[in-house]
């Protein structure tokens, strides 16, 4: 039997008659309906933990109403819907994920935008589907929109839908008085009806799909920023003197965005430099390193992780350091670039959190 449903094995023993309500259902007359709410049953009063809660809606309201109809089933009924039941699961070779966004997820990467964008589109004008399980599902940065472009009961009601955390962060993403708006917009949600809910879901999720998609994961901003990063310095201040030229505003954005050897003590968490040698090779953090020194800007970021790497380390490195020579600019900007290029890597996994400008 496959290890995850050895679980369901444990039910078999003692089974007793589970009692739902007064009078008694004829043997063999079960609906898969009613089958499902008795294994539910059963569970339960073994106390076994269900997570019915991530079930589709309309799937836990049909569950919940069929209990209510049932009343008792003899030991012996309840003995043959066990065993079909566990027949079954011994029986499954493949399992299929659970509606089109389920299987979209599966084949993404071998469909077409286009013909996902179609069938989310036309999944989400279904009655049974509930539209909030695919928006809660969404990046905050596609959620963000709603909350500070759409009407403010509309984003009390995808906050109310919300897991709280997610929520709570989208919600410290607003401006303070939109915040505010939508923060009391909550309190004014208690009396609107469920379908209500899944109707203004659909209307979201059916802007969202409408939305075309992003050729570039990153925003201009970003991609300039990244493209300047590891850039040859005179490059770099060639273009930034352009951008200013031609917008000033992107140019300070793109500022902002650039992260090089000088921004080190700046914006790196002390904590986080042992992380960043482990990555780079040695020879390249010596070169690096060697090169810094002696250079305002550049020695002080040496410096910087020199103090916060194992004393016995930074030893090692400032003797070769010293047998180093003298370091030819084109490798200079490589074994920086190396450095900066792990640093990077470190934040894009989230294993490092970056100062931003504005925290310093």
């Amino acid at each position: 039997m496959p290890q995850d449903m050895v679980p369901f094995a444990r039910i078999m023993p003692d089974r007793r008659a589970v009692a739902l309500a007064p009078g008694a259902l004829p043997r063999k007359v079960l609906t898969p309906r009613q089958k499902a709410a008795v294994i539910v049953r059963y569970l339960l009063t073994e106390g076994r933990s269900l997570p019915i809660a991530t079930l589709p809606e309309h799937m836990q309201a049909a569950l919940a109403e069929q209990m209510g109809q049932m009343r008792l089933i003899d030991r012996a009924t309840l003995d043959e819907v066990v065993a079909e039941f566990l027949s079954e699961l011994e029986c499954v070779g493949l399992a299929f994920p659970g509606g089109v966004e389920g299987a979209l997820s599966m084949m993404d990467g071998h469909i077409s935008q286009s013909a996902a964008q179609r069938l989310r589109r036309m999944s989400s004008t279904s009655s049974k589907i509930d539209p909030w399980e695919r928006i809660m599902a969404l990046p905050p940065d596609r959620l963000l929109p709603i909350l500070t472009n759409e009407a403010v009961e509309v984003g009390a009601v995808m906050l109310s839908k919300l897991p709280v955390g997610r929520a709570a962060e989208l919600l410290g993403k607003l401006p303070g008085e939109r915040a505010r708006r939508v923060a009391y917009a909550v309190s004014m949600t208690g009396n609107v009806d469920p379908e209500t809910v899944r109707r203004i879901g659909a209307a979201l999720l059916a802007e969202l799909d409408n939305q075309p998609p992003k050729a570039f994961d990153q925003g201009p901003v970003e991609r300039v920023g990244a493209i300047l990063n590891v850039s040859p310095a005179l490059t770099r201040d060639d273009v930034l003197q352009g951008l200013e030229a031609e917008d000033a505003a992107f140019a300070a954005e793109v500022r902002r965005a650039i992260f090089t050897f000088v921004h080190i003590p700046a914006r790196l968490n002390p904590r986080d430099t042992p992380k960043i040698t482990r990555l780079v090779e040695q020879p390249q953090l010596v070169t690096a390193l060697a090169a810094a020194m002696g250079k305002p800007g550049l020695e002080e970021a040496a410096e910087f992780i020199l103090a916060n790497i194992s004393q016995r380390l930074a030893q090692g490195l400032r003797e070769e350091m010293g047998a180093r020579g003298k370091v030819k600019e084109k490798d200079a900007e490589e074994a920086m670039n190396a450095i900066i290029n792990a640093i990077r890597t470190l934040e894009t996994t989230r294993e490092i959190t970056l100062i931003q400008p504005e925290e310093e």
